[in-house]
């Protein structure tokens, strides 16, 4: 482990100047392995790779009817009691004639092409809500580590994928 005055002093090596010896104000912070300044909001230095001090932010807690999904790997406020499986729901959708149209001449010209957008708005909402039956059947309350991925199949047609990890998850006491 790297002292806090080691740290100063590379960081002033780098920096070309001379150590200061007065205490660093707590909006100072220091890589505990290369010595670097980093801002209170980075995960990772950026010079070495480090890992900083944990963000406690608290995940979003969505709710789809009778389950809650989040992004992240738990649930504030409460604790998985058992792990039902893998879930996920899938749909492939293309454009109609007229949407490609629209979106061909759109895409001339450059800017958001709106057909698609809305398109892709419903896949991932029918994708999420496959992906939330297929957690039901198991017996799930909730998902976690929900994701989406997305792939072309063609130039007319798009996947998206709706996946995360079903739970039965219990409140905190």
């Amino acid at each position: 482990m790297v002292t806090s005055e080691e740290m100063k002093r590379r960081l002033a090596e780098k920096k070309g100047g001379t150590v200061r010896r007065e205490t660093a104000p707590a909006s100072e912070k220091f890589c505990p392995n290369c010595g670097r300044e980093y801002d209170s909001r980075s995960n990772f230095c950026d010079e070495c790779g480090t890992r900083l001090e944990e963000r406690t932010a608290t995940p979003a807690v969505h709710e789809h009817g009778d389950i809650i999904y989040v992004t992240s790997n738990y649930v504030p406020g409460y604790r998985a009691v058992e792990v039902l499986g893998f879930v996920y729901g899938l749909t492939v959708r293309s454009r109609g004639l007229g949407g490609q149209i629209g979106a061909g001449l759109r895409s001339i010209v450059g800017g958001e092409i709106k057909e698609y957008v809305q398109m892709m708005e419903h896949s991932r909402q029918e994708a999420l809500d496959r992906m939330m039956d297929h957690a039901r059947e198991l017996g799930a309350n909730a998902v976690i580590s929900v994701r989406f991925d997305s792939d072309s199949i063609s130039d007319i047609m798009q996947e998206i994928l709706a996946y995360g990890t079903a739970v039965i998850i219990e409140p905190e006491e």
